[in-house]
């Protein structure tokens, strides 16, 4: 072979490993392995970035992971979709469409309601907060954000309920107004203080959850007591 010969100062050829040339592999053993680069033929998902997709594509998957969340809120059961894959989109419209419905109530301003909004927003959020940091100081497992994201899609019952009251009013202000709403808030009060408590309850150790759930209790019940003592101007 010409990579086992070299030439010498004379130009004789000589070989470059003398004594190999009576080695021989015998046919018996097996010889594993390629001398190729092995090609993968893998799907092209793999290759494939975020960046490159159309916007459209990226707005429906949102849209979908969103709504998903919106059904695990509906439906409370032990799931970890809101706890894997959190986001804030759905707690800030939700906040934005609570604080919108309950802007122009009875207030001592009677300007437009932006105080109203303002409140409103900073209550739903400040409470948020202070019960994430509450988990988190009792020793609670999950992150900063994803106790907001559990405690923002909660309100969707809340949400629901301020909707319910605003066609109520509609109707009138009377007893009977007043007995509906207060069956309706009661009730979508209680969905989301159990939902939250179905997806936050389980990462606190068993002697605090106490601790934990009281604070959540209080957090919709505030909220829940502005949706029934909304009347409109």
């Amino acid at each position: 072979m010409a990579a086992a010969e070299g030439s010498g100062p004379g130009g004789a050829a000589k070989p470059l490993f003398a004594g190999l040339s009576d080695v021989s592999i015998s046919e018996d053993i097996p010889v594993e392995g390629e001398i190729t680069v092995p090609v993968g033929s893998h799907s092209p998902d793999e290759d494939y970035s975020t960046l490159d997709e159309p916007v459209r594509d990226t707005i429906m998957r949102d849209l979908k992971a969103v709504g998903k969340k919106f059904v695990h809120v509906m439906y409370p059961k032990k799931s970890s979709a809101l706890l894997r894959d959190w986001d804030l989109w759905g707690p800030l419209v939700l906040c934005v469409s609570l604080a919108l419905m309950l802007q122009g109530g009875s207030a001592d301003s009677k300007e437009d309601g932006g105080p109203q909004f303002a409140e409103v927003f900073v209550i739903i959020w400040f409470g948020a907060v202070v019960i994430t940091l509450n988990s988190k100081l009792l020793g609670g497992t999950i992150s900063f954000f994803q106790s907001l994201c559990v405690l923002g899609y909660c309100v969707l019952p809340l949400t629901v309920a301020m909707l319910v009251c605003r066609l109520v009013l509609l109707a009138g202000s009377g007893t009977v107004s007043f007995i509906v709403r207060l069956i309706v808030v009661m009730a979508m009060f209680a969905w989301s203080t159990i939902a939250s408590t179905a997806f936050l309850a389980d990462s606190q150790p068993p002697n605090r959850k106490a601790l934990v759930v009281y604070p959540i209790f209080l957090f919709y019940f505030v909220i829940s007591w502005m949706i029934l003592t909304f009347i409109p101007q």
